[in-house]
Formats: C-alpha cells, structure tokens, sequence
C-alpha cells in the first residue's frame, strides 16, 4: 500500500495490481473509511482511494464552495494522470456516490462500470438545502463537532454500535477531526448539486447498487427504486448495516463487489 499526491495535490493511497477501482469517500470522512476493502481486495484490484479535496490528509479548501463537479474533476485529473489509458470503476458512498453522477455525466468513456454505496440520485428538497446552509453557517461559528453530533447517530445500525463501538469511534474521530471549512464548503456544494433522477434510464453501464438495511439517511426503498430504472442495475441490501454498508459488513459488501467486478 502507497500513499501518493497528485498533482492537484489530493493524497491518495493505493493499494493492489490488477483492473482499477476508485473510492470515494462520503462527507465529512476520508479514504480510511474504505479500510475494510484496502486491504482485501488488492489481491485482484488497483485500489485507488483518495481523500478528496480539503478531507483527510489533502490540502485545506481555497474556496468557500465544493461542488460534486470539481470533485469529479479532480478525480479525472488523478486518473489521468496516474492511469491515463485505463478505465476504472468508481465506487462511492454517499456524497462519493453524487460525485459519481457527475463522473459519469463529464467521463462516460473511462467508465466500466459504477458502484453506489448508500446514496441517491435525488437533489436535495428547498428545505434540505437550507437546512445545510444554516448548518454551513454554524460549523464556522462552532466547529465540526456540530456536524458529528448530529450525523453519528444517523450513520451506523443499531447492530454496528453494539457489535463494533471502535469502527463508530473511529469515524466519530473523523469527522471531528475535519476542518470547519471544508465541512461548510461540502455542505454548500451538496446543498447545490443537481438530480440525476431523470437521467436514470441513460446510465447505459454496469452498476451494482448497495443498500444497509437500516439505513435512515438513504432508505432501501429509495435504492431500490433507483436501481430499478437503471437498465444495467443490480440492487444488493446488506443485512445489520445502516448507512456506512461498506466500513460495518465489509465481508459482505466484499463479496458482492467481488462478483460484481468480476462480470465485468
């Protein structure tokens, strides 16, 4: 496993040889929320799991805004740089997943197929959307422990805090750990983006959907209705997980990747 920066300065580790899978990480986390999948399946796949701009190890914000296109952008400046004749698989959770849409709608041609972990194709109602401006507001004045107070107890299943309170630490930690600013800039960014409902049935690639089951940010019934109007889409529910399906049942999550990466 390595640990690189790109020249637009994201860090980013990789980890493995083989086809290449890029992570995406959700908000406000960092690439280690994939450890459950770094260091299992590099024995058939390039990892490539960045820390998106101003998360994690990469370099503060310069701006007051992070749109999911810049991201997006950034991403294809790694890929191009790192990997410029593959093409890659993009798995994201969450805000990683509405990057996704936005990788998909600029770099349809280096795509081989998606993975949308615990997201939406949805934008967010008037009311989410200013509830995350006020929120962008009070992160500055507070600091990130607003945010993690009030997204903790919304991430993880019931079974994950009791079975697993270090994995809930460890992402309680991080986000605590982000920097005000860039928590603003995000919710701005994601209080803006675009829906992709209508562009459903034109996802003209293999994608494999991954719900927890009890998950109250993203509910099934919302995942499986999307990957039902995606003509190439596999919906999967993973059992005694909530919203970070990945990081709580990585054995099963694995195991659908596996399978899913391998059809392609």
């Amino acid at each position: 496993m390595s640990n690189l920066s790109s020249q637009n300065k994201l860090h980013v580790t990789v980890s493995g040889t083989g086809p290449v899978v890029l992570l995406v990480h959700g908000f406000p986390l960092d690439h280690t929320m994939w450890a459950g999948q770094l260091g299992v399946l590099s024995d058939e796949y390039t990892l490539v799991a960045p820390d998106l701009r101003g998360f994690g190890q990469s370099p503060p914000l310069a701006s007051d805004q992070l749109t999911m296109g810049q991201c997006a952008e950034d991403l294809m400046e790694l890929i191009q740089e790192r990997w410029p004749d593959e093409s890659v698989v993009l798995c994201g959770l969450s805000m990683g997943g509405y990057i996704a849409w936005e990788f998909w709608k600029r770099y349809r041609g280096r795509l081989r197929g998606l993975v949308l972990c615990d997201t939406r194709a949805a934008a967010d109602s008037p009311e989410v959307a200013r509830g995350r401006q006020m929120m962008a507001m009070r992160v500055i004045e507070s600091g990130a422990d607003e945010v993690a107070d009030v997204m903790l107890p919304k991430l993880f299943a019931n079974d994950t805090v009791e079975r697993d309170p270090l994995v809930v630490e460890r992402i309680n930690g991080t986000m605590r750990s982000t920097s005000p600013a860039t928590i603003a800039a995000a919710q701005r960014g994601l209080a803006a983006r675009e829906s992709y409902v209508d562009r459903l049935p034109s996802v003209d690639l293999p994608c494999l959907c991954v719900c927890g089951e009890q998950d109250v940010i993203t509910p099934t019934t919302e995942m499986r209705e999307m990957a039902g109007v995606m003509p190439r889409a596999t919906y999967v529910e993973i059992p005694h997980a909530g919203h970070m399906a990945p990081l709580e049942q990585p054995k099963v999550v694995n195991a659908h990747l596996r399978e899913f990466l391998a059809s392609l």
